[in-house]
């Protein structure tokens, strides 16, 4: 898990058995003992990891464990997107913790890999944003039709998953309404509330059905805590949730569907809809039936057409006409906050401005 405040976000990596033996690891997380446990069961099961994929130039979470997986099997070859950067001093990829002599760039053509056999790859190419870079390489496994992506394409569940559910005090935490509130009984009705209220907050930052009070106000009610420590962020809770917020996270789950997260909608891929667009096209004429992201729900049912109508943001005229009744368009106000963050960004030329819709 990762976050801040409590908003707690899954992360996982994938691993594939090879089919002439061994594994393949895309995206590794942080180094801990169950973890190594656990892989290094599937080793002796499936033999030595073969290969480690970074397909992403950009989140820390996703870049920052490779080094160090590396070096617990120290023969595997390493494979990393394109256009890898870091901040504030672009570095080689040596001093970033990876090993210099097993470390690769995936190339443009993917059947220059040793897990061509059992892999094609997309890569969609780096979208700048000034300090910064997007990228992300979608993996499509040929003979199980899995799309294995990083970022781009997510889904929610009605349920916490099971890491989150493993401490649930972040959960109970959000259940509260005021900050001199109980935290809340230890129920799985509870927990399913809160994890919908930590999406809401996860997708949005600050959803339109979430209030902060005046400051004033919330330094009164913190005062007010039962409980004031660490632990409860010393009874700070500036938040005032909406009655009707449990409708504004059903559009959001859409019963399952898969969309492309509102960070990236309002702050990145709107850089670049005709790469986007193109490669969104590239990845749907691979025959899949499962996507496995990193984050939230996962493994996820959906096939290339749903894939494809998840980008339908960054064109005028989607297809399927103006009025199709399976948009994934997410509620607009729910935007704002982003609106006002990209604003900003913009005006002191942090990042190049949105292009146009397609």
């Amino acid at each position: 898990m990762q976050g801040v405040f409590y908003v707690v976000v899954p992360i996982c990596m994938r691993v594939v058995k090879l089919e002439n033996g061994g594994l393949l690891v895309c995206t590794p997380v942080a180094l801990r003992g169950e973890y190594i446990r656990l892989v290094n069961e599937l080793v002796a099961e499936h033999g030595d990891v073969k290969y480690i994929i970074l397909p992403t130039i950009s989140g820390i979470e996703h870049k920052v464990f490779v080094g160090p997986f590396a070096r617990c099997f120290p023969t595997a070859q390493v494979f990393v997107a394109p256009e890898q950067w870091s901040f504030p001093v672009n570095s080689p990829l040596s001093w970033l913790g990876l090993p210099g002599k097993r470390t690769q760039v995936l190339s443009e053509d993917s059947q220059k890999t040793p897990f061509a056999d059992e892999f094609d790859y997309g890569i969609l190419e780096a979208i700048t944003l000034s300090p910064g870079k997007f990228a992300e390489v979608a993996f499509f496994h040929k003979r199980w039709h899995i799309l294995l992506l990083t970022d781009t394409i997510v889904s929610v569940s009605a349920d916490p998953p099971a890491i989150i559910q493993l401490d649930p005090y972040p959960l109970l935490y959000h259940a509260k309404d005021k900050a001199y509130d109980i935290i809340v009984a230890d129920t799985q009705e509870n927990r399913r509330k809160e994890w919908q209220r930590i999406t809401l907050f996860a997708f949005y930052f600050q959803p339109s059905v979430v209030n902060v009070p005046k400051w004033k106000d919330v330094f009164t009610d913190a005062w007010k805590a039962p409980q004031s420590n660490r632990k409860t962020y010393f009874g700070f809770f500036p938040f005032q949730w909406r009655q009707d917020w449990e409708r504004y996270y059903e559009v959001l789950r859409g019963h399952g569907r898969i969309f492309v997260a509102a960070v990236l909608q309002s702050l990145i891929l709107n850089r670049a809809p005709q790469e986007t667009i193109n490669w969104a096209e590239q990845v749907a004429k691979w025959d899949f039936q499962w996507i496995i992201p990193c984050h939230f729900d996962a493994p996820v049912k959906a096939n290339s057409q749903q894939f494809r109508q998840a980008f339908s943001f960054l064109e005028k005229y989607p297809s399927g006409g103006l009025f199709n009744s399976n948009s994934y368009t997410l509620p607009d106000d729910d935007f704002q906050v982003l609106r006002d963050i990209d604003q900003e960004l913009n005006r002191f030329g942090i990042v190049p401005p949105a292009r146009e819709s397609i």
